[in-house]
């Protein structure tokens, strides 16, 4: 074969494929196996390697040729065998005797050329198979023996330079792997920059096109540790060194994938965790634990994350319930108490305008009030039947019962009076009452006692609300005179005094909403009429109603946080909103009246805040 033979050759095996048959010298040569060095599985270095020096060292093995005849048959039985250059009865020790004893004999120059042919297929084919050590000392022999007989030929110093480049990148490979298992993946001087010379030294090797793969996949498998350890921003940090390896299309953002089903996992059990603590006692906190932890690790606008913080904000604000929510208490006997709506935490301007008509100083400064926290109120005032129930269950006896009168509304007069025998069980004219009416002829005390029952029935806090919680519910976020604008009220919005309204007498009010009538003349069941917009019923009529407050005039110093302003011992107590029988002035939202905390008649009853 000719030097152009030999090129061909060469350039196929470079390209890592299998030289193919393109002349009878060409075929793959068998790779004798006594001549392949024992594999050392990549734990010794080349350049330390003792076996090195008897593969770069190889002496043309001497032949004495008796019968040239028999020289040559042995030479092509080596040759068909593969056995190249090993021993004297190798193919080109033999073929080179031959040339020596008979030079110029075409025959052995023929049968050397394709013994040349031979040894550079199996040299490549040795190279092409670069996964082992072995394979490698393999190449390198073969270097030795072409260095060594045929120095100067153009196809073998093309091998000897691609032999001493795969020596060299099989060497950076193996320090590479070393890098590896001392955990120096990606940084300068480490696994991934030794893999890269190796692959650029020889772009063919699978062991460092591995290695590569390698470290990558190290990396992806260090983000996903911390995806699991809940580090999201960290294991972010990891794929993006994994993603400058190679820039693979489908393995990040597979493995983004993997940790973005992580992440999720990770906020629905986190959320699932808070919202279960928020049903525990001092679940609270844990609950803000595990948002924090959330927010740390969710995209912007993660919805299992807004709905953790709402419910945190209702829980912190609301308890366990809602605003708008009604709901009610569940008694010993399994009854239900009076139903309750949850009225918004919020604000308002508590008390009358400068320039509002008919307000006086005692409803003034307008000041700010801010409820922080939401609270409940029965939609209803409590009534007849409600208030039976407390008397009966405890003996209790409510303050006009003790002293044998009230204040009832005389038919005859038209005026009110104090009569005997009226108390708790009565109705605006001192007559018996039916249990949906709201009760009146009680006290801010005997209100009170009441509450106190009905927390202990629930086990949650009752009691009176506060000035500014009744004038809050009351606006239920209108601002103007009226609890429903500055205008004439709506048609049947209220139980008030207006022009139509006529009493079973034939009585007209002196002062009242001129072209307004309910059809009553005296207190109408409890919630006979539209709620509110925070569901209450019956807030500026119906029925004026005690709250907690004492007495003082005007509101300079009252709270802001809208909690009652009590004095210890105080005799006057407040109660607020108009009733059946008020005149315009007292059905405003500022309007407000003092009381002794003895007084009943026939205008004032209760509502009351439940805790949340």
């Amino acid at each position: 074969m000719r030097a152009g033979g030999f090129l061909i050759v060469a350039l196929v095996l470079l390209a890592g494929c299998k030289p193919q048959p393109a002349a009878p010298a060409l075929e793959r040569v068998p790779v004798p196996k006594q001549e392949r060095l024992p594999a050392q599985e990549g734990r010794v270095s080349i350049s330390g390697d003792d076996a090195l020096a008897g593969v770069l060292s190889w002496t043309l093995p001497e032949v004495h040729v008796d019968s040239p005849s028999k020289a040559r048959a042995a030479a092509r039985r080596a040759l068909a065998k593969g056995d190249l250059f090993e021993t004297a009865d190798s193919a080109i020790p033999l073929l080179l005797a031959l040339q020596k004893a008979q030079p110029g004999n075409e025959q052995d120059a023929h049968l050397l050329e394709k013994a040349q042919a031979a040894l550079l297929s199996q040299a490549w084919t040795a190279l092409a198979e670069d996964e082992d050590l072995a394979s490698l000392r393999y190449a390198q022999r073969h270097g030795t023996v072409l260095r060594t007989l045929w120095p100067a030929q153009p196809e073998v110093r093309e091998y000897l330079d691609a032999v001493d480049r795969v020596g060299q990148a099989f060497e950076l490979g193996m320090a590479g792997e070393r890098a590896m298992r001392a955990g120096n993946l990606d940084a300068p001087g480490g696994a991934l920059e030794l893999f890269r010379k190796a692959q650029a030294l020889w772009p063919a090797q699978a062991r460092a096109q591995r290695g590569i793969a390698a470290v990558e996949s190290a990396l992806i498998v260090g983000a996903q540790a911390k995806a699991a350890a809940g580090d999201f921003n960290g294991a972010y940090l990891e794929l993006a060194r994994a993603e400058r390896v190679r820039h693979d299309t489908q393995t990040i953002p597979a493995a983004r994938e993997r940790i973005e089903v992580l992440r999720a996992d990770r906020i629905r059990r986190l959320g699932d965790e808070g919202l279960m603590a928020l049903g525990d006692p001092g679940g609270l906190q844990v609950a803000r634990e595990r948002l924090a932890e959330m927010l740390s690790i969710a995209l912007p606008g993660d919805a299992a994350s807004v709905a953790l913080r709402q419910r945190i904000d209702l829980v912190g604000h609301y308890g366990l319930f809602r605003p708008g929510q009604v709901f009610t208490d569940e008694m010993p006997d399994a009854s239900r108490g009076p139903e309750l709506s949850v009225l918004p935490r919020g604000g308002f301007l508590m008390g009358a305008a400068a320039d509002e008509p008919d307000a006086s100083a005692d409803e003034q400064p307008r000041h700010r009030v801010d409820f922080e926290r939401g609270f409940a109120m029965t939609r209803r005032e409590i009534t007849i039947g409600q208030f039976r129930r407390f008397v009966e269950a405890t003996g209790y006896v409510p303050r006009a019962t003790q002293r044998g009168h009230s204040m009832a509304y005389d038919a005859r007069s038209g005026n009110f009076l104090r009569g005997s025998g009226i108390d708790w069980r009565s109705g605006y004219d001192g007559r018996p009452a039916a249990d949906g009416m709201p009760v009146i002829h009680v006290t801010a005390r005997d209100a009170e006692a009441y509450a106190a029952w009905l927390s202990e029935q629930t086990g949650v806090h009752y009691r009176l609300p506060s000035e500014a919680e009744f004038e809050y519910a009351l606006r239920a976020g209108v601002q103007g005179r009226y609890p429903w604008g500055n205008g004439a009220p709506p048609a049947e919005s209220e139980n008030l005094a207006g022009g139509r309204d006529v009493s079973p007498q034939g009585r007209r009010w002196s002062n009242a909403f001129p072209g307004y009538g309910d059809g009553r003349w005296g207190p109408a069941p409890a919630g006979s009429f539209a709620p509110n917009a925070f569901g209450l019923y019956d807030m500026a009529g119906n029925v004026s109603e005690w709250v907690a407050d004492c007495w003082h005039k005007g509101y300079r110093r009252a709270p802001a946080n809208g909690a009652a302003w009590v004095n210890p011992g105080c005799r006057t107590r407040m109660y607020r909103g108009g009733s059946w029988a008020s005149a315009p002035a007292q059905a405003r939202s500022a309007w407000r009246m003092s009381g002794g905390v003895d007084v009943t008649n026939a205008r004032v009853g209760f509502r009351l805040v439940r805790q949340l």
